[in-house]
């Protein structure tokens, strides 16, 4: 059993492992840290000693670690007789509780980020260094997040159906961090979303799947060697990977026959089109602005329809597309992440270049990430080099 095969399949068992736990009545923030006590010595022991079966391995590890805290305990020796007389563990039932663990992490409770970072911990099975590593903060912040958030949720009982909308949101909120460091967080929220299927039969589960599918096969060609951003015309379509590709537009059309449209469906038909076109004068602009007014309809997101107002300036041109940039202005009172980015380039496609180059500067301040900024800088400095020459 090799050491990758070891994570692999440690990770796969992680949520059961703590689901079993916390249905025997040990406390979550409690059993969670037993749990991670339990990989830790399955990574030192198995590689000369592998386990026949070893789920149940780490559940009577994790168990032992538990009582042995609770034993520790001075204040918790009543807990400790009640724990003494409940029967030992023995074979691991084949109950899979990751449903309860994604909504328990999914919890209205905790703020985004501690959601994020408590899924990858307790159903993801990442360790804390590697999540801190993933996210580039200390490990000893990501430790007190962590830490805050199992405190926030070990009181929460599941005894009523979760939010499958808020699960998905923060498994979406996984993929969008990317990757960084020695963990692929895009990749892992594909691996989960994927689990997530098998334990929940819902249309929107499959459409945020197929969505992540579709943009993950399309990954390779968003930037260049160098790490800068490629436009979307520009980008080489033949980096893309097409059998992923294959793969998610077919789950897509299984949610879709369901006919009970959600948002990530209607996400992932766009970046459908997207993928279907073989090169970019190809792109079904006509049909993605109908989806784009499906998605709106869902959300009435101000994010959506700045995006609209990008496929409707393709579609009907650039003049047709700032006209929507102004609706978008009149109906939402704050600023739009991005929006100053799309306004220059619907301003180049009209033949303005002085104001483009003007809010291609703008926005290169206003970037989120240094990527964006250098991208929006170099627009700039291209636009305005053409006027100079």
């Amino acid at each position: 059993m090799t050491s990758q095969v070891n994570e692999l399949l440690l990770r796969s068992l992680t949520p059961s492992v703590l689901g079993i736990l916390v249905r025997r009545g040990a406390d979550f923030a409690a059993a969670e840290d037993a749990v991670q006590d339990a990989l830790v010595e399955a990574v030192r022991a198995w590689p000369a000693d592998p386990p026949r079966d070893p789920k149940g391995w780490l559940v009577t590890v994790a168990w032992r670690r538990f009582l042995d805290a609770t034993r520790a305990d001075s204040s918790r020796r009543r807990r400790e007789d009640r724990l003494d007389e409940m029967p030992a563990p023995g074979p691991a039932p084949a109950v899979d509780d990751t449903l309860q663990l994604y909504f328990l992490c999914a919890h209205p409770s905790l703020t985004p980020a501690a959601a994020v970072a408590l899924t990858l911990r307790a159903v993801g099975g990442l360790t804390t260094r590697q999540i801190a590593h993933a996210y580039l903060v200390p490990e000893a912040t990501m430790a007190q997040r962590i830490s805050r958030a199992k405190r926030t949720v070990s009181g929460v009982r599941l005894d009523r159906p979760g939010d499958v909308a808020t699960v998905l949101r923060v498994l979406y909120l996984v993929f969008n961090e990317g990757y960084s460091g020695d963990v692929d967080l895009a990749a892992e929220a594909i691996r989960l979303t994927r689990q997530l299927t098998h334990a929940i039969d819902h249309p929107e589960v499959a459409g945020l799947l197929a969505l992540m599918l579709l943009h993950h096969a399309r990954r390779a060609a968003r930037t260049a060697p160098d790490g800068s951003l490629v436009p979307l015309a520009e980008r080489n379509r033949g980096l893309w990977d097409t059998r992923t590709i294959a793969e998610g537009v077919g789950i897509l059309q299984a949610a879709l026959a369901r006919d009970r449209l959600g948002e990530f469906q209607a996400q992932a038909a766009i970046a459908a089109l997207h993928a279907d076109a073989r090169t970019a004068e190809e792109t079904d602009w006509v049909q993605i602005v109908e989806w784009y007014d499906e998605l709106a309809a869902l959300t009435d997101s101000p994010v959506v329809r700045l995006n609209r107002a990008v496929a409707v300036g393709e579609a009907d041109g650039a003049r047709a597309g700032l006209a929507a940039l102004a609706a978008l202005d009149d109906s939402s009172p704050t600023p739009v992440p991005r929006r100053t980015a799309v306004a220059a380039y619907l301003h180049e496609r009209d033949g303005d270049p002085d104001t483009a180059a003007r809010l291609y500067t703008e926005a290169a301040r206003q970037a989120p990430n240094l990527a964006e900024r250098d991208h929006l800088t170099r627009q700039a400095a291209r636009l305005n080099a053409g006027r100079d020459s």
